[in-house]
Order: C-alpha cells, then sequence, then structure tokens
C-alpha cells in the first residue's frame, strides 16, 4: 500500500538571515515575543512547559524536549484543543522542531511541525498561521529585535492554567 508523500508531508518552512546562530536561538526562546503574549510558563530550557492560548480557538501545553544552544529546539505537543476540528486534540504528540544551521556567514531556520500534515483538518489553517509566526513575527524579531506576536488577552489565563496546570519550578 502506497500513500501518496503530499498526504504525509510534515508542514515546513525556512528562512535565512545575516543574524547570527545565537540571535536566531534566543529569538526562538523568547515565545512572547513572536508567537504570543498569552503565554504561562518558561520557554527556554529543556524540560520547561508552557501553556499557551488563542481565545477559545486553540489552547495547548507543550514541554520543550530538546535543547542544543544555537542549533536546535525541539517542543513536543502534551495537550491540545482547537474548537475548530472535529478532533480537537490534533496536535497531540506532535513535535517542533527548530534547526538552525550557518552557512557562508548566514544563519538558516527550518521550522518543522513533525505531525502536522495535510490530511489533518486544521492543516490549512496551521500551515498559514505558522507560516505568518515563522517567515513575519519570528523573522521580524530576529531582524530587528521586534515580533509581531499575539498580544494579551487575561480571558483565559487562570481558567487554563487550573484545567491543565504547569509543573512548579
Amino acid at each position: 500500500m502506497h500513500m501518496k508523500k503530499t498526504e504525509n508531508k510534515n508542514f515546513s518552512t525556512a528562512f535565512t538571515t545575516n543574524q547570527s546562530p545565537a540571535t536566531v536561538f534566543a529569538a526562538i526562546q523568547n515565545v512572547r515575543g513572536w508567537w504570543s503574549e498569552n503565554i504561562e510558563g518558561h520557554t527556554a530550557k529543556l524540560h520547561d512547559v508552557f501553556l499557551y492560548w488563542y481565545k477559545d480557538v486553540h489552547r495547548c501545553k507543550i514541554e520543550i524536549t530538546e535543547v542544543i544552544a544555537n542549533r536546535r529546539i525541539v517542543w513536543r505537543v502534551l495537550e491540545n484543543q482547537f474548537n475548530f476540528t472535529r478532533d480537537p486534540s490534533e496536535w497531540k504528540g506532535n513535535r517542533m522542531i527548530f534547526d538552525i544551521s550557518e552557512t557562508e556567514g548566514r544563519t538558516q531556520l527550518t521550522f518543522t511541525q513533525e505531525g502536522l500534515v495535510p490530511a489533518y483538518e486544521c492543516y490549512s489553517v496551521c500551515h498559514d498561521a505558522w507560516t505568518n509566526y515563522i517567515q513575519g513575527s519570528l523573522q521580524s524579531l530576529i531582524a530587528t529585535g521586534k515580533g509581531k506576536p499575539n498580544t494579551r488577552e487575561n480571558d483565559l489565563n487562570m481558567e487554563l492554567v487550573e484545567k491543565w496546570g504547569l509543573p512548579d519550578k
């Protein structure tokens, strides 16, 4: 049985910058600076766990499972909830991989979400959102020191923390 390659292809996007791998690495760790100000928890070190939410549309709990300074960061989705898909937990178990490499004085960042495939109901929405966050907001944060994250909304903060909890660190 052969699956079409396109049906099993994980979402990935990349860009190249004149900034150093260390600058790119630090920017990725500044999740509030490029993804969303709606983040609870720590976002930089191995085994840090954080919560992300966007209104009542999307909530997830993420653990940082790999950190190699200036080279690679990997997140794993522990919990996920969408309000617009038949399977609200579509991202659960996915890995978000940030690979940093340097070639001829330029730094390349490749972002891949393992598990985010075209068969997912959220694929087109998530494809467009990640492309915007990575190519737009994160690249802007790296280049100019200012990203374009979702802005802070306090409507779900405590409800989410109480529901999914954060480790005591």
